[in-house]
């Protein structure tokens, strides 16, 4: 936190606390959903104005109860970030609208400067990891972005230590290549409490250099790939 603050820079989770899927990795609720507020994006937008941010990563829990899965509530914060701040860059941090293009559409007609969606891990680990995502729909997310918006930069992220294998990181790696992707983070896994998946491997630092090396040759732009990297890392250096 001192490291993001220090460079003016904040995520903000939206659309309440409660989640509508229970991926194994994360540490959010899943249960009763809460109303989105109206009233959150001016509160964003406040609060990015107070600490005089120079660049703001807007996520979400994943709300497949609604039409559009939050969509157009991300615009809106995004639109009114802007309003508050027109100096302040926007990244978001979006979940896979289960495959909708139109709510992704919604999002990118908003102009992000960074659009961002995590592939979280390998495919093969998707079942016991991520069981209500499809890996495919997520990387279609990314090349649909592409195709939509080609100047916004898109983004994804990776976790290691979950069972994958190196070989299957740089299969990803190459997926992701072959669709433009501009930007990704590896980081390692951390188990948030005993209820959660047993950490399968730490990773050495020199493994992690290997991975950005590998991602650079495959034609990525900018890896970000040690131990500690998370999805918001350094974020505002890729505006």
């Amino acid at each position: 936190m001192w490291e993001c603050y220090s460079r003016n820079v904040a995520t903000f989770l939206v659309m309440g606390e409660i989640c509508t899927r229970n991926c194994a990795y994360c540490n959010i609720t899943s249960g009763d959903l809460e109303a989105i507020d109206p009233g959150e994006p001016a509160r964003v937008a406040e609060a990015a104005k107070r600490l005089e941010l120079k660049h703001v990563v807007v996520t979400s829990v994943t709300r497949d109860d609604l039409p559009d899965g939050g969509a157009e509530h991300f615009a809106s914060i995004i639109k009114t970030v802007r309003s508050e701040l027109p100096t302040c860059t926007i990244e978001v941090l979006i979940p896979d609208f289960q495959g909708n293009e139109n709510a992704l559409k919604t999002v990118l007609d908003a102009k992000p400067n960074v659009l961002n969606h995590n592939l979280e891990t390998v495919p093969d680990l998707y079942d016991t990891i991520r069981p209500q995502a499809n890996y495919q729909q997520s990387l279609d997310l990314l090349t649909n972005s592409k195709r939509l918006a080609p100047g916004i930069p898109t983004k994804s992220g990776l976790m290691v230590g979950l069972g994958e294998t190196d070989e299957q990181i740089m299969t990803v790696l190459d997926d992701l290549a072959a669709i433009g992707c501009d930007i990704v983070t590896i980081g390692q896994y951390m188990q948030p409490t005993r209820h959660h998946p047993l950490v399968k491997r730490y990773v050495e630092p020199e493994i992690f250099d290997k991975y950005a090396e590998a991602g650079h040759a495959k034609g990525i732009r900018n890896m970000f790939s040690a131990p500690l990297v998370r999805s918001s890392y350094n974020a505002d250096k890729f505006v």
